[in-house]
């Protein structure tokens, strides 16, 4: 699990070992300069492992950068090594700036975690992968809709969409291609934890799903085009959706992209 320091990883990593698996945690831990917000902690990343030791099962942890393609290989060993199998694999990590006057790097290091980091991910783990595997990207968080929707994105933003378009298109090529050896591949568009929309809500930042916005307009306006009742919806059932597709009963979908936003997207 990428990316799983916090907010959607987190929630990810908790229902897959709430369902059974040990579970590798990798995160960066780190800020980075042209991101325009807080990223996730050591701290953080421990607390999810401590959250999953609670749940009765392993959890290792794992700081690097999905950009640099030894390091996820040296992941995905270790987690060989001290787990004994890799089964399910969760690309997770990203991140999308949107200042509107953000710089050059803005752009490159958006499109390399959030494109760039899924490929090191996959590329890292297939040749250790067996029949029946599954390898799951994290897709868009929702776009908000409404009066919001076209504010400035800058570079940032840019880098986002071009990368989220581009893991799409990926998901089906490999999918097509793993096919034979009877491993799947699959996106999950949904939520990510209230907290993090607080801490950095907005554009392709989720719902506030208690219905407080504490000001962010981004999450007002995703808020108002949901079509299922926000107080029935909450922010782990694209984790949900993320465990049946790690899960058996999902053995017959591959190349294919779940939306987990209470309709949102239909608007």
């Amino acid at each position: 699990m990428t990316g799983a320091a916090r907010g959607r990883g987190r929630s990810h990593a908790l229902r897959l070992a709430w369902e059974g698996a040990d579970v590798m945690l990798v995160d960066l831990c780190d800020n980075i300069p042209s991101c325009d917000y807080p990223l996730a902690t050591s701290e953080d990343l421990d607390r999810t492992a401590t959250m999953i030791e609670k749940l009765d099962r392993k959890a290792l942890v794992y700081r690097c950068d999905v950009c640099d393609r030894t390091e996820m290989e040296i992941a995905v060993d270790t987690a060989v090594r001290q787990l004994g199998a890799l089964d399910i694999v969760v690309a997770n990590a990203a991140i999308a700036p949107t200042q509107p006057d953000a710089p050059i790097a803005a752009f490159i290091d958006t499109f390399d975690v959030d494109f760039i980091g899924v490929v090191n991910t996959f590329s890292a783990a297939m040749p250790r992968l067996v029949e029946g595997s599954s390898l799951i990207a994290s897709g868009p968080r929702f776009s908000p809709q409404g009066p919001f929707l076209d504010r400035p994105q800058g570079l940032g933003g840019a880098a986002y969409e071009l990368a989220q378009s581009m893991v799409s298109q990926y998901v089906k090529t490999l999918a097509k291609q793993l096919a034979p050896q009877g491993i799947r591949v699959n996106t999950v568009s949904g939520a990510e934890d209230a907290g993090d929309v607080r801490r950095a809500g907005r554009l392709h930042r989720p719902v506030m799903l208690d219905g407080d916005c504490g000001g962010n307009q981004a999450g007002a306006a995703s808020l108002s085009t949901m079509l299922w009742p926000a107080a029935t919806w909450a922010d782990t059932d694209a984790s949900a959706a993320v465990a049946f597709l790690a899960a058996d009963e999902s053995r017959a979908i591959t190349g294919r992209h779940v939306t987990v936003d209470a309709g949102s997207s239909l608007n």
